[in-house]
């Protein structure tokens, strides 16, 4: 028992509450990020961001312990910290791939996947406790996903999803009024 106990309670180099935190900091800006996704109703949204961001925190945290861990005291190792950015810049661009599509002669997703790929970067400088790297980053994720996307709908760039959506849902609707009219008649 007394083996078990201390396995739970294995020291760690920063403090708990310090982990606690980079973690829900992690989670508010992948719900920031996620937030706008959704809002756009676009297909990674609020979980996907939350799940990323805590996810590249947690391997940031990870790599941070494992630099300071004593289980490696007395043998010759070499911890690089750039080989976490690395995986975790690869893992996330694996999925944020995935959020692409090619349809019709158009590509889908792009900005999507950036976003993941950026959640990936914000979720990692919380990690490492940059905070102000994970602020501004976050911030300028949102500016460059909403404040530029209404920008380039109002020039007639881009389109508004939403409102297409909104139009297939009103079309679909007067298409089922008119249906059930003629069955009654």
């Amino acid at each position: 028992m007394g083996a078990l106990t201390e396995e739970f309670a294995h020291p760690t180099f920063l403090a708990f509450p310090v982990i606690a935190a980079r973690l829900l900091f992690a989670a508010l800006l992948g719900a920031l990020i996620g937030f706008e996704r959704e809002w756009r109703a676009r297909p990674a949204g609020l979980r996907t961001h939350i799940l990323i961001c805590v996810a590249a925190a947690t391997f940031g945290i990870l790599t941070v312990e494992i630099a300071h861990s004593t289980a490696f005291v007395g043998r010759e190792t070499v911890s690089d910290p750039l080989r976490a950015v690395e995986a975790v810049t690869a893992g996330v661009a694996f999925l944020a791939a995935g959020s692409i599509l090619f349809t019709r002669g158009e590509v889908q997703g792009l900005t999507t996947g950036a976003g993941m790929w950026l959640a990936g970067a914000v979720g990692l400088s919380c990690g490492f406790g940059l905070w102000q790297i994970a602020g501004l980053g976050t911030f300028l994720i949102l500016v460059v996903m909403g404040l530029l996307h209404s920008f380039e709908v109002k020039l007639g760039i881009a389109a508004d999803k939403r409102a297409h959506q909104r139009e297939r849902r009103e079309a679909r609707s007067s298409h089922k009024a008119k249906d059930d009219t003629e069955d009654r008649c």
